[in-house]
């Protein structure tokens, strides 16, 4: 194996005060939008440039390439990159082995100064970071803004709670001993992140892993290549040693399954779909030749997340988180609203406030800030319309339903709302992943929240009422990791809203919250016995 060193130059950082969530941009104000657009002109002139594996510190090439598109105007590249391919695979986890036989043995305070350096370049250069972002996945200005955010929220909760970590005690001290308990790294770990927050949870995952002393291999989705690679950029300015962070661009199907499946391979972090999380966790159960311990899976996949309205309810509120839950980033988030479950009541005039309100939305490019900017990709916006025509069998279409044409041939969707869905139907039922919302009409708040757990998922929700009774029934039975009363059912805030969900949702892994790096560390109990 390779010699691994740490850089000598490593200032030491002490988390600033308590953790306090990262302040969003106010893009109306004039001063924001300026810095925005320069950005955006700046980022512009660095669009189609090539990006090299990073193995063990050294930079490779392949012969075969990924291109990153802009989704909104497909043939723009966003950038070229390497495409890793199962070869690479014995590469990456030796050097990622070195690495942490280093990396492991740092000093927790090491390890934490590294990711307050980067979450302080982060937000140094935090409208670059959104440009990017708005480039490669078509976030509009503020969710590019959140997605930012939520990076440095990552980074700077994660560091704070590796010192708490490494500060932990038994509950009791037993007569006659010193008693200690010690969370220590895993190993090598596979960090496999999504295209729809590819900034934030590409970036939590890795640094929750490194902060507790693993290594990874990172395997960013083909579709946001870009921002990883920008990221890996940042932890090496800041000093990370080479070997720590390995970044692997490449297919799934060849160097996916390679990394999961290798003997060395000690955890895999993934955030997705449900299909490829179950296969990851199946690939991973199985024992290979040499494997001597159980590999651990953190998975965060789907969700057909519902927001149920009551009769009582507060229906300016209501519409507005339904709306914004149900079409922020075009739908495109496993926390997004795709079913309105509404009481009978007042189910005519929440769809008509409803058709009003999404009649407002706008639809462009986001470098111009629309509402909505581009669904990610040309077979996204497929899957999409082929749901939305089940749909219109299924129920009424109230709105939308179409693809926008662009002269960039853009991939673009109209914002959709399809009426009186029953509860399961295909489109009450199956993920879609994008702006199509179904709205169910229901006769009480229990049959309400019989719908709201009537899918296999269980990721978000909401409820609007002031009726406390069924607010603390939903407390207790709607089965879901996180629960919102009387606000929208997306935007989780990091420390505030540890964030996973139930049954097929994943593995409730609870990123952003305090037993999130538990998961990639292990307890080791030590007992001193000391001389009397």
């Amino acid at each position: 194996m390779a010699t691994v060193t740490l850089p000598t130059a490593i200032q030491l950082r002490s988390p600033k005060g308590a953790f306090v969530n990262e302040p969003f941009v106010d893009f109306k104000a004039s001063e924001n939008s300026r810095k925005m657009q320069s950005a955006l002109e700046l980022i512009s002139g660095q669009l189609g440039q090539e990006y090299d594996l990073i193995i063990g510190g050294h930079r490779l090439k392949t012969e075969s390439k990924i291109r990153s598109l802009n989704p909104a105007r497909p043939a723009q590249v966003v950038g070229v990159f390497q495409k890793a391919g199962a070869e690479h695979a014995e590469q990456a986890m030796q050097a990622a082995l070195a690495a942490f036989e280093v990396w492991s043995r740092t000093t927790v305070e090491t390890r934490v100064s590294l990711l307050l350096a980067a979450a302080e370049v982060i937000r140094e250069r935090k409208f670059e970071f959104c440009a990017w972002l708005t480039y490669e996945v078509g976030k509009n200005w503020a969710e590019a803004d959140a997605d930012v955010a939520e990076t440095i929220d990552f980074l700077e909760f994660y560091a704070r709670e590796a010192l708490r970590l490494a500060k932990s005690e038994t509950p009791i001290q037993y007569p006659g001993e010193r008693n200690q308990l010690l969370y220590i790294p895993l190993g090598v770990g596979a960090v496999i992140s999504p295209w729809n927050f590819p900034f934030a949870i590409m970036a939590g995952m890795t640094a929750a892993a490194i902060v507790a002393g693993n290594t990874v291999v990172l395997k960013p989705s083909s579709d946001s290549p870009t921002i990883a690679a920008k990221f890996v950029e940042v932890l090496e300015e800041v000093g990370l040693p080479g070997g720590v962070v390995n970044f692997c661009p490449g297919s799934g199907a060849t160097f996916g399954n390679a990394i999961v499946e290798h003997p060395k391979t000690r955890f895999i972090a993934f955030t997705g779909s449900k299909s490829v999380g179950l296969e990851i966790h199946e690939r991973a159960a199985r024992t290979q030749s040499g494997q001597i311990w159980i590999k651990r899976t953190i998975l965060e996949m789907g969700g057909k997340d519902s927001i149920l309205v009551c009769k009582d309810a507060d229906l300016d509120a209501a519409v507005e988180g339904v709306v914004a839950s149900a079409f922020g980033f075009s739908g495109q988030k496993c926390s997004a609203c795709s079913r309105a479950i509404v009481e009978a009541p007042i189910y005519d005039v929440f769809v008509e406030r409803v058709r009003e309100r999404v009649a407002q939305l706008t639809v462009g490019d986001p470098t111009t800030n629309p509402n909505m900017g581009p669904v990610v990709n040309k077979a996204a916006l497929e899957t999409m319309l082929g749901y939305i025509d089940t749909g219109k069998k299924e129920g009424r279409l109230l709105v939308g339903g179409h693809a926008v044409e662009s002269a960039e041939g853009g991939f673009f969707l109209e914002p959709t709302v399809i009426v009186d869905v029953a509860p399961d139907a295909v489109i009450a039922q199956e993920e879609i992943f994008g702006p199509v919302l179904a709205v169910i009409k229901v006769e009480s708040f229990k049959e309400g929240l019989d719908v709201a757990n009537n899918t296999e998922y269980g990721l978000t929700g909401a409820v609007y009422t002031h009726d406390r009774e069924a607010l603390d029934t939903a407390r207790r039975e709607y089965h879901v990791g996180n629960l919102y009363f009387n606000r929208k059912c997306t935007g989780a805030m990091v420390g505030a809203h540890p964030f996973g969900g139930f049954n097929m949702s994943g593995t409730d892994s609870k990123a952003g919250g305090p037993d999130y790096l538990l998961l990639f560390t292990q307890a080791k109990s030590v007992a001193e016995r000391l001389d009397r």
